[in-house]
């Protein structure tokens, strides 16, 4: 049975990043089983081929949005609402599909006046991303009504689905979540398209123009790259990877970091000048997703240092899959993506990960073991056809109760 599944992404969809690959790629995994999927989303973005996108209208005095919290998102939800009901009431889904905490209250009011059931995808706690993002103080007064805020919300849905297994334990004991509601979906990866690449495909590259500069890469194929790819900002830990760069380059490796994503990068730019090490570090700024697998297959070996203990961290399946060794901030997602082959460091400990990287590159072989073991637990874990079909089970679930619970995750756990 097919179903007409109701989007709703309270982002700037599609930006090349985070959530955003998690929604696109849950979508296609999600047509290519036969199902129709409508996402409602924020007015800017790129529109992909093949996906049926309503965008909401800007708000006058918010052309120019940027990712991240912001007062002015709740002028944008606000539009986003009306424009997920009159998007309800035209496209008549089986199911609404909540993606971030505004998408499942948006969700949520679509649900209850259509009597339709709803699923949260939960990629992080709201309020610690709000602290991570430096727009609440933990400390604060409001810090506490909006944690109790968050637990009403996160216990509206029929079923959560957590993208890192550590997030049915959050839900459960600090936002009082029923088990029988949360179900572990993981990030995934298609490997066919992240592979890795042979020496002659990546010295065409670095030879190839830069998309954003006049010059080449101008990387010498012998020598080795480090890479980063995701959102550059401090939470995510950019700043403590130039340290890492700095120590590394002192100790006199002959290394080259490629530090790519949006927005910002003028202030990392001139920090790595300030540091001396803008010869060795290049940001080639934001990588379209379709280019992402060339960029990383430059790469020797890629940095994971993302500071957030509760969001998902899906650029680190990107890294395996294109079969490089990752060194990582521990915490329970990177853990949950990368096992025992993962390179960890104490979380904002910039010795500790320069200590990591130095120790890859001086055993180039036993990095490439570990890149290579990384990539056939990719293959093996964290497949989109695999993840596609446990959602699809919970559509199954949702739409045949009449009560709009599942007590029947508690058996789909082990799927």
């Amino acid at each position: 049975m097919s179903y007409r599944i109701l989007m709703v992404a309270p982002t700037s969809f599609f930006g090349d990043y985070g959530c955003h690959v998690r929604i696109l790629e849950e979508t296609l995994a999600l047509q290519k089983l036969g199902h129709a999927v409508r996402i409602v989303t924020y007015p800017r973005g790129r529109d992909l081929p093949n996906l049926d996108i309503e965008r909401t209208m800007s708000i006058p005095w918010r052309v120019n949005y940027e990712v991240g919290s912001s007062r002015h998102k709740v002028g944008l939800d606000i539009f986003l609402t009306s424009r997920v009901l009159r998007a309800a009431r035209r496209f008549k889904p089986d199911i609404i599909h909540g993606h971030l905490h505004e998408g499942v209250l948006i969700g949520w009011l679509a649900a209850k006046t259509f009597r339709k059931p709803l699923v949260f995808d939960f990629q992080g706690s709201l309020t610690g991303e709000m602290v991570d993002h430096r727009f609440l103080d933990p400390h604060g007064r409001i810090y506490k009504p909006l944690r109790k805020f968050e637990e009403w919300i996160d216990n509206l849905p029929s079923c959560i689905f957590t993208s890192a297994a550590h997030q049915a334990h959050l839900l459960e004991t600090e936002y009082h979540v029923p088990a029988h509601k949360v179900l572990h979906i993981p990030d995934a990866v298609n490997p066919d398209w992240f592979r890795p690449w042979d020496d002659q495909e990546r010295a065409e590259f670095r030879a190839q123009k830069f998309r954003l500069k006049s010059e080449t890469l101008g990387i010498p194929l012998e020598r080795p790259v480090v890479v980063y790819l995701g959102l550059l900002a401090d939470y995510q830990g950019v700043g403590h990877l130039l340290e890492a760069a700095n120590r590394v380059l002192e100790h006199g490796h002959d290394v080259h970091f490629l530090v790519m994503g949006y927005p910002g990068a003028e202030k990392y730019i001139t920090r790595a000048r300030e540091m001396g090490i803008g010869e060795r570090v290049e940001f080639p700024g934001r990588i379209p997703y379709q280019d992402i697998a060339q960029w990383l297959a430059v790469g020797d070996i890629a940095v994971a240092p993302k500071l957030s203990q509760t969001e998902g961290n899906g650029k680190i399946l990107n890294y395996m899959a294109t079969g490089l060794p990752v060194v990582a901030f521990e915490h329970p997602v990177a853990r949950d993506y990368l096992g025992e082959d993962g390179v960890y460091a104490p979380p904002g400990d910039s010795e500790a990960l320069a200590s990591c990287i130095e120790m890859l590159l001086l055993d180039r072989a036993a990095a490439k073991a570990r890149g290579k073991r990384l990539r056939e637990r990719a293959i093996e874990k964290f497949s989109w056809d695999a993840t596609a079909r446990k959602i699809e089970q919970v559509y199954m679930a949702l739409s045949s109760a009449k009560t709009r619970t599942v007590p029947e995750l508690e058996k789909q756990r082990s799927l």
